[in-house]
């Protein structure tokens, strides 16, 4: 008799939509090359937790009864400061009881390093800690702790991928904290699927987040990226846990910027700001001084505005080169930190009001550092910029532009200015470019600001 063959389907890697058979493009989410083949989901138990599992669970804490809505302590999730700043900032205010932190980024960013320095802050004889990790060996988590000079009694290792593996020793180890590094290597017996697929991050995130509620212990999951940046497994995953928080920066910067897409218990606009060194992350409490740093002088194509992350203002360096493209091809845009299609649409917007010409020139746009920034209130920079590589004319290093662009070419006023002026003085920036009428009643003087409210308006306010 002919052994049965096991029947094996295809799951979307980025939204865990399910196929009999591979599709190029996925019709759950229009991806293309996502639908990866693994066995089909078939559980041991009919898609039930296993007994041991049952059990495991059960004994870190009391499973929820309903209670009335008015019995409910009204008082709020204590927070722990986890001992680094900016990563406080990111969450809040600080680490909330029982919450699921998501973390991602790409290789090599420092997920895991920061983690390890958060563990090692946090980890004290009444509060001990849990690093798990599927991709190191005690040896090698050893020799990177040596280097970040970590040698905590407190803080504990474990090699393990398998769910029921580290649930038991948690039950036993009762550690205050834990890390689970990455969710794409833990597996769980009760799904037959490998490692990694959309079916195993599903499950175990679920147990995860279930110890979590019961234990009122903080998880933090690392979590890898795909090309495009997204973490990698379904969607459902940063639906399940309470914080995500992506590292956005670039490898090939010394600075890491952290970002929260996602906060139950606090903001999703601030970000924080670190710098890779030879001991780890550190936390950088003036960004606006890292990516003024370098900032070239007498250079045209060079400008300084204000953004604002959360309620922090920033000033970064935009920098613009205009250049003849080659004969007969099609001319280039080229951004980095900048929306591609905000920066198209402050091109249409220039050559429509201020009669230039770029069909024929590539343009390039940079923000400095690998900050990224989305808030329209470096429109007017951005057009500043460009105006000033396209006339090759040098724009004063203590000039800061600050401005939204209407279609129309109107300069529309945007919000905090007041923030943002601050942190201008505070550089010894000595004139400053904002919107008709968006000074406030607190904006102490009009000393060395300049109010527009056209474009027509914006070279003699810039080179004058």
């Amino acid at each position: 008799m002919a052994a049965k063959k096991n029947k094996t389907s295809f799951f979307c890697t980025s939204c865990g939509y399910q196929s009999a058979k591979w599709l190029g493009k996925c019709p759950g989410c229009n991806e293309w090359d996502t639908m990866q083949e693994a066995p089909s989901e078939t559980s041991t138990s009919n898609d039930h937790e296993t007994p041991q599992m049952i059990a495991a669970i059960t004994e870190l804490g009391d499973i929820a009864v309903p209670i009335p809505i008015s019995d409910i302590n009204e008082s709020e999730q204590p927070r722990h400061a986890t001992g680094i700043g900016e990563f406080d900032r990111v969450l809040g205010g600080g680490l909330v009881t029982g919450s699921v932190v998501l973390v991602g980024g790409d290789p090599g960013i420092g997920k895991s390093t920061l983690l390890l320095q958060i563990l090692d802050r946090l980890s004290t004889p009444q509060h001990i800690t849990l690093y798990v990790s599927g991709e190191e060996s005690p040896g090698q988590s050893k020799m990177r702790s040596r280097r970040m000079g970590i040698n905590n009694q407190h803080l504990y290792f474990l090699a393990a991928s398998g769910i029921e593996e580290i649930i038991n020793h948690f039950r036993k180890l009762k550690p205050r904290t834990l890390v689970i590094d990455s969710i794409q290597t833990c597996h769980s017996p009760e799904i037959k699927s490998p490692p990694g697929t959309t079916s195993q991050i599903r499950q175990t995130a679920a147990h995860l987040v279930k110890i979590a509620k019961l234990t009122n212990t903080p998880i933090f999951i690392i979590g890898h990226v795909t090309k495009d940046g997204a973490i990698a497994g379904p969607k459902l995953l940063e639906h399940m846990v309470d914080t995500v928080l992506y590292f956005e920066s670039d490898t090939q910067y010394p600075f890491r910027i952290l970002r929260a897409v996602k906060n139950r218990f606090g903001s999703t606009n601030e970000i924080g700001v670190f710098e890779m060194t030879g001991s780890g992350l550190v936390g950088v409490d003036s960004p606006s001084s890292i990516f003024l740093n370098e900032r070239p002088h007498n250079l045209a194509g060079s400008l300084v505005s204000a953004t604002i992350e959360g309620s922090r203002p920033i000033l970064t360096e935009i920098q613009a080169l205009v250049s003849t493209a080659v004969s007969g091809g099609i001319p280039r845009r080229t951004t980095l930190g900048i929306d591609r299609n905000r920066a198209a649409l402050m091109i249409a917007i220039m050559e429509k009001r201020l009669r230039l010409n770029f069909s024929n020139k590539d343009i390039f746009l940079n923000i400095v550092g690998g900050l990224k920034v989305i808030e329209p209130a470096i429109d007017l920079a951005l057009i500043a910029a460009i105006l000033s590589s396209h006339l090759d004319q040098v724009i004063p290093t203590t000039t800061l532009v600050i401005g939204e662009v209407g279609l129309t070419g109107e300069i529309r006023r945007v919000n905090m200015i007041d923030q943002r002026l601050s942190e201008a003085l505070k550089f010894g920036f000595k004139k400053v470019i904002v919107p008709q009428g968006n000074l406030s009643s607190q904006t102490g003087g009009n000393h060395g600001l300049k109010e527009i409210s056209t474009l027509q308006e914006l070279a003699e306010a810039l080179f004058s």
